[in-house]
């Protein structure tokens, strides 16, 4: 058992603090910005509820953040009230933002000044994955840190790997967001498509998704795309969010990402629809509108 903090209690982060404290059993802390989840979660769990990130991290072993983007992460990190300034030494202080490499370089350096550990460890499996404890989490940092952070992740966690040094798990969930635009897209047109054919499109979805076009999201998402549901899961404005941080890292990079940025645009589309909160594989309303 560690004791452990926990900054930012949103659709991600209550249920993997909740985890921390039932399946990993360890002491853990809570800081939300709105301090009425922070007590609705201690009292749910048992854990203790702060006001301040630097009063949660206090003694703490490991603190993890899971907020919005770049300029939360600094807000609960960074300053007299930020988690760091509250943390002892030897503590180590784990990412699970969807945020730039370039702010995890930040956070490692701003860490090692205090004699802490830091890993940027950003999360896929959306909000079901937290609930059930079966996120993927990609890490970066040094080995050391890494591997006396994983036991803990693991509370919350069905696959934790350390891809490079920090900056690299932001840069692999990078990664993952590319490959998701492409893949719902594709998912999208392709169900369009039967729709206009006149297939059965459960019949179709029931033989090629055990072929060479099978994925998750077809696993987990045609019957609702099929149906026209999307009032739940991946938000588009999270999704644009993310896109917005592959696009940014591959102009510095150089990397040419054609799909990627023309998904990002058909995401604006949707906006404009009033699909801000719907799920990322809105992109059929899209094509039905």
């Amino acid at each position: 058992m560690a004791k452990v903090a926990f900054i930012g209690l949103g659709v991600m982060g209550y249920p993997m603090a909740g985890h921390l404290k039932t399946k990993g059993g360890h002491d853990v802390s809570v800081y939300n910005r709105t301090f009425s989840k922070a007590e609705a979660w201690a009292a749910q769990f048992g854990g203790s509820a702060f006001r301040t990130p630097a009063e949660a991290a206090r003694d703490a072993d490991f603190v993890f953040t899971c907020v919005g983007n770049d300029d939360d992460l600094r807000s609960v990190t960074l300053g007299d009230e930020g988690c760091i300034a509250g943390m002892k030494p030897g503590a180590v202080l784990i990412d699970n933002t969807t945020a730039s490499a370039d702010v995890a370089r930040e956070l490692e350096v701003a860490c090692k000044a205090k004699g802490l550990g830091f890993v940027d460890a950003p999360v896929s499996g959306g909000q079901a994955g937290a609930e059930n404890g079966v996120l993927t989490v990609m890490c970066g940092g040094d080995e050391a840190t890494f591997e006396k952070s994983k036991p803990v992740i693991s509370a919350y966690a069905r696959m934790v790997g350390l891809m490079g040094p920090a900056g690299a798990g932001q840069l692999t969930k990078m990664v993952n967001q590319i490959c998701i635009a492409g893949v719902v897209q594709g998912l999208a047109e392709g169900i369009h498509f039967g729709k206009r054919a006149g297939l059965d499109i459960e019949k179709v979805i029931e033989v090629i998704s055990k072929g060479a076009a099978g994925s998750w999201q077809m696993e987990n998402r045609h019957k609702t795309m099929n149906e026209g549901r999307y009032d739940f899961g991946f938000a588009i404005d999270w999704m644009r969010k993310d896109l917005g941080i592959v696009l940014s890292e591959a102009r510095n990079n150089g990397a040419k990402l054609p799909v990627t940025a023309l998904v990002d645009q058909f995401y604006g589309d949707v906006q404009a629809m009033g699909g801000n909160r719907w799920d990322t594989s809105s992109l059929l309303a899209r094509l039905e509108k």
